[in-house]
């Protein structure tokens, strides 16, 4: 039996509360040895040497360099969080990929007041879908799928390459250096949302400032940030929702008005949550993804911006790519827990229901088992099964949105700025941090001579 295989192989014992409450089971390794850290461990929790989850140097070229340890060595493992409650991390392909698709980990039982306080991750409401399971996430879900079949995102093509030209044009028109991040990443997927979705334009980046605020991690301040980003957006939502009932329109929130008043499919404060959630989702994370991508291309890999630009046509493929390589998430993760509703196993390990679980779409794809020279940027990798998307029933409703963006912006770029640079040294560069991605806060970027 392998070290790795056999520090998995734990041993059941009873562990009183120390208040003499309720008593739990605990998996305990006895004489085990963590392998990353190279100390004694008590049990599989593993005081990684780099700290507490979420681990530092995580970055938008890839996840903290403990995880390619955690793979080898210990790829599913009992890590303390900084909230102070220990969660599961799982950090391989395999299983990332099937965890995200089993039902016994339940979404529902993460989110509200007895979820365990998990640090490094974002705060959700119960009503949100996505922290709902199975049925209930179902049957909102069902609600907008139609608007996100890839026939339907594919024919907003003409719409979202207009409104990808006007931005383009205006930067030429302007002239470098300009900032790409309020130009061209944060405008173009926000813009498009807004419109899908029946927002106002005016009130577009108010809207973005919010839902900034609400994708925070702050675990020192109890997520006041958070919290006031979400009743900032709750607020907005709600009198957006009053305009639409007086003058119904054309639009996906219209839609979903007409489905609580006349179908009743959804609660009022279900109808608000979703019309913030989506328009938050809509844009956040193609924006930073862009931004980063672009980044990359440029610093990291100027030899595969000058491929593209020689040769347009490689894009679609280059998309799926940097989804893959370039690390959207902050914490290496989604920053959504999930809570074994039953004692299970992931990865041969036993998993005490009760526990909450961390899945790492960061390194799982990063595993080698899986993408051969998996730290390599390849944009002509083929296959290219990546899980920058999620997997199960909380895929990504807005993937082929978000590809559709990336591949029209992309293309813009490399064929009206070929020798796009960036305007100021890269460790100028402002970063947000505590959001739940990798954000750039600008993105200073020239041309020409």
């Amino acid at each position: 039996m392998s070290a790795p295989h056999k520090i998995q192989e734990v041993a059941q014992v009873r562990e009183e509360a120390p208040d003499g409450g309720q008593v739990r089971a605990r998996a305990e390794a006895p004489d085990a040895t963590c392998p990353v850290a190279g100390a004694a461990a008590p049990g599989p929790t593993c005081p990684v040497e780099h700290g507490s989850y979420p681990f530092p140097d995580s970055s938008y070229r890839g996840p903290a360099p403990a995880y390619a340890r955690l793979r080898a060595e210990q790829p599913v493992v009992r890590v303390p969080t900084a909230g102070g409650v220990d969660a599961w991390l799982v950090t391989r392909y395999a299983d990332v990929r099937a965890a995200l698709a089993d039902p016994r980990l339940s979404r529902a039982k993460a989110t509200g007041p007895h979820a365990p306080k998990v640090g490094g991750t974002m705060h959700t409401t119960p009503e949100m879908i996505i922290s709902l399971d199975a049925a209930e996430h179902g049957r909102l879900r069902k609600l907008v799928a139609g608007a996100f079949t890839v026939r339907r995102i594919e024919a907003m093509r003409p719409q979202v390459q207009a409104v990808a030209d006007g931005l383009l044009d205006a930067m030429a028109a302007q002239g470098g250096p300009i900032d790409l991040a309020e130009h061209l990443t944060v405008p173009l997927p926000l813009t498009v949302i807004g419109e899908l979705l029946g927002v106002p334009s005016a009130d577009l980046r108010t809207f973005e400032k919010w839902a900034r605020a609400f994708a925070t991690v702050d675990d020192r301040a109890g997520g006041a940030e958070s919290l006031h980003g979400l009743q900032m957006l709750s607020q907005y939502i709600v009198g957006l929702i009053a305009d639409k009932r007086a003058e119904p329109a054309d639009d996906m929130l219209s839609e979903l008005i007409v489905a609580r008043d006349e179908g009743d499919r959804l609660s009022e404060e279900e109808l608000v949550t979703f019309g913030f959630t989506l328009i938050g989702a809509g844009f956040d994370t193609t924006a930073n993804q862009l931004a980063n991508s672009v980044l990359a291309l440029l610093v990291d890999h100027p030899e595969q911006w000058r491929a593209l630009v020689e040769d347009p046509s490689r894009i679609p493929l280059a998309v799926e790519e940097l989804l893959r390589h370039v690390n959207l998430f902050a914490t290496d993760t989604s920053g959504f827990p999930r809570v074994a509703a039953e004692d299970m196993e992931i990865g041969g390990v036993r998993i005490p229901a009760g526990d909450a679980v961390l899945l790492s779409l960061a390194s799982a794809n990063r595993d080698e088992a899986v993408f051969p020279d998996a730290d390599r940027l390849d944009l002509a990798r083929t296959p290219n099964p990546h899980i920058s998307f999620g997997h199960g029933v909380h895929y990504c409703l807005g993937k082929q949105l978000g590809r559709m963006e990336m591949e029209i912006a992309l293309e813009g770029l490399v064929r009206r700025f070929p020798d796009l640079r960036l305007a100021i040294d890269e460790d100028e560069l402002p970063w947000h941090h505590g959001e739940i991605n990798h954000t750039l806060t600008r993105l200073p970027v020239t041309w020409g001579s």
